[in-house]
């Protein structure tokens, strides 16, 4: 059982996540002491680092939160070095074909399940403090969750065959499946929603845990379809929504002050 499911099992489900697009230390202090539960580190759009992803990873780690990142394709160099950095979670982004999930897989696990590269000293094999490797590798393999983001239609058609394959959870991405379904931007449309029941449906049969990025208003739409792990926000939003409202209450309190001046 991964890290992530023990959690869920402890705590319950949805667990609140919120993504770092940039490397603030600050934020994540914020974050984890307002509650947030994951981390989600973004290295498919963003320009996180492996250094950088690390050194979140271990922020957030100490600040009790769980840590997932984003690699941006499943490239054997991209998830082994973000498997290095010791996240909880490793996130594929658009994937769509049981061989593309297969070889992310090979990529992150060390054997006998999978062909993951021999390395004695990361930070998540705690740079290889302990009595045995290879007993560290073998908890290491159950301890890491790896999900595969299922957002294009060709991903859609093809859940079942991808929600088969041992050893991956599901990642639910709405923005991108509405874009690929016609319907851009609209996340709760008919033709978006009855791709993600398909999903969960297919996610349930299987046992998958189901993470899911939400835009604020499809919050309490997604925490009705009970999935496991819920992202609703990330740095950059939370610095424009705070400085939105700290601009339009300055903004109220001047025009307030103007119209209770006759001089003004």
């Amino acid at each position: 059982m991964s890290r992530l499911a023990r959690v869920i099992k402890e705590s319950g489900a949805p667990l609140l996540g919120v993504a770092a697009y940039f490397y603030d230390p600050i934020f994540v202090e914020i974050v984890a002491k307002l509650g947030f539960r994951v981390l989600w580190i973004e290295m498919e759009h963003a320009f996180i680092t492996f250094s950088q992803a690390a050194d979140l990873c271990r922020i957030a780690s100490g600040c009790g939160m769980l840590t997932m990142i984003r690699i941006s394709d499943n490239r054997r160099e991209n998830v082994l070095k973000a498997a290095e950095c010791g996240p909880d979670i490793l996130d594929l982004p658009m994937a769509e074909s049981p061989k593309d999930v297969r070889m992310f897989v090979q990529h992150a696990r060390f054997r006998p399940d999978g062909e993951r590269g021999y390395f004695s000293v990361p930070r998540a094999l705690d740079y290889g403090i302990t009595d045995s490797l290879p007993e560290a590798q073998k908890r290491l393999n159950a301890d890491l969750c790896l999900m595969i983001q299922i957002e294009t239609e060709q991903a859609v058609n093809r859940v079942a065959e991808l929600c088969a394959i041992e050893g991956v959870d599901i990642f639910i991405g709405p923005a991108d499946l509405s874009a690929c379904l016609g319907v851009p931007g609209q996340t709760t449309h008919p033709k978006t929603a009855e791709a993600v029941h398909k999903c969960l449906h297919s996610a349930r049969q299987h046992g998958k845990l189901v993470a899911v990025g939400s835009p604020l208003p499809d919050l309490e739409f997604w925490a009705d379809q009970g999935v496991d792990l819920l992202f609703c926000g990330n740095d950059v939003a939370c610095l424009r929504i705070g400085a939105q409202g700290i601009l339009q209450q300055a903004n109220a309190a001047i025009h307030r002050r103007k119209a209770s001046d006759p001089a003004q």
